[in-house]
């Protein structure tokens, strides 16, 4: 044995280790932080939306990535951990954002279906079949634009709430738009359409966006609204629910089951996500 190369190999072996140290230091530290993009994160107590708020987080804070849960991270700030949404602290990388509705997939999902008919009108007809017309109207106008459209029943299915939602992060969606027709206490009471969104971070823009483009409907600009409804609660994608009009109002009824409104919607509809994405790069 020449133990003259044994000073060398142990220089090799320990550059070696040091590479491996580092590599992993950079894994645990530098890859697995994030400096979150916006203010007032919510950090919870575990990784859903039913679970409570025990935490904010401010912008440009650091966090460390532990563990991954489906779309939650469990993190370390500062000297406490929680969990936060990844779609709240994952910012696009510049070009890796749709800017053109042609590149984009959409979800559209008429409201119930199946064993749950939804509000009735003063004639009793079911508000499910004026979301399934008013969604096969918007997808008709978007494929013309050559966007991707899932919709997430195509007849007169029971779908859940739950999987609805999901579709939309399946298929990493562009943008979720969920259609209904709002019921008032008294028949004839109320009029006018509300575009809701639950998330500011996500969907605002796109709810006001959207909205922008309903001027030349028949019905009352209700504006748009924070809204807790699980399909745009509990959705990881932009997402919009869509009231678009009172099915219990005579005024309104006509409008909604006319198709020269269904249209005018889904123009409306197409004309709002096109702004939408064009923004988007700005």
């Amino acid at each position: 044995m020449n133990y003259k190369k044994l000073p060398w190999r142990g220089i090799i072996v320990s550059l070696i280790l040091l590479i491996s140290f580092c590599c992993l230091v950079y894994t645990l530290i530098i890859k697995n932080s994030l400096t979150t993009p916006t203010n007032n994160i919510n950090v919870r107590t575990g990784p859903n939306l039913s679970y409570s708020v025990k935490d904010t987080l401010k912008k440009g804070q650091r966090i460390h990535i532990m563990t991954k849960k489906e779309n939650w991270y469990k993190i370390r700030y500062q000297d406490n951990t929680g969990w936060v949404a990844s779609w709240l602290v994952n910012k696009p990388k510049k070009g890796t954002i749709t800017t053109k509705l042609s590149e984009a997939t959409i979800v559209l999902d008429p409201g119930h279906g199946g064993s749950d008919s939804g509000a009735l009108s003063q004639g009793n007809q079911e508000e499910r079949t004026y979301t399934l017309q008013q969604a096969k109207m918007v997808e008709k106008q978007l494929k013309r634009y050559g966007a991707n459209v899932i919709m997430t029943r195509k007849g007169n299915q029971t779908v859940s709430l739950g999987d609805r939602a999901e579709l939309a992060t399946d298929n990493h969606a562009d943008a979720f738009i969920s259609f209904h027709y709002d019921s008032s206490p008294i028949a004839d009471s109320a009029t006018g359409f509300t575009t809701y969104y639950y998330h500011t971070s996500t969907s605002l823009r796109l709810a006001k966006t959207v909205n922008s483009e309903f001027s030349n409907l028949p019905l009352t600009n209700r504006g748009v609204k924070f809204g807790n409804f699980l399909v745009i609660r509990d959705n990881l994608r932009p997402a919009l629910l869509l009231e678009m009009g009172y099915i219990n109002t005579k005024k309104d009824f006509s409008q909604i089951k006319s198709t020269r409104y269904q249209k005018r919607v889904a123009v409306d509809i197409t004309k709002g996500l096109n702004a939408y994405f064009k923004n988007l790069e700005k």
